[in-house]
């Protein structure tokens, strides 16, 4: 069975950098342009997805806010979150942290350790 992948990044050649890297690795992918339509996309997706993959600088709606969005609901607090950004300064990884982020990516990703990621923390 194929692990489901929420992507959540509010630049397009991002979204589809992730999309083509994780489709040829097997996931289906769901993608959402933001923070706020993440949560919208979730809420609205039949299946919870076995990983989420959000950027932190977003409109509407940034990755810290989601992720906490995220986690304030009790039946989604086991779903593996990772952050993939630009941002590698300390306090947003903790802050991250804090918020609920199982994990912090720097981009550009490497597609090989990206897949590994994902495959670690939803085992």
């Amino acid at each position: 069975m194929s692990r489901t992948i929420l992507t959540i990044d509010d630049s397009r050649t991002m979204r589809e950098m992730l999309r083509a890297t994780l489709s040829t690795s097997g996931f289906t992918v769901v993608q959402a342009e933001d923070g706020r339509h993440g949560i919208e996309v979730l809420e609205g997706m039949a299946v919870e997805p076995d990983v989420i993959i959000t950027d932190i600088n977003m409109p509407r709606m940034d990755g810290f806010q989601f992720i906490e969005e995220v986690r304030g609901n009790p039946d989604r607090r086991a779903i593996p979150i990772l952050v993939l950004t630009t941002e590698s300064d300390s306090e947003k990884k903790q802050r991250a942290r804090l918020a609920g982020a199982t994990g912090w990516i720097v981009k550009p990703f490497d597609p090989t350790k990206l897949v590994d990621a994902i495959n670690r923390v939803a085992a």
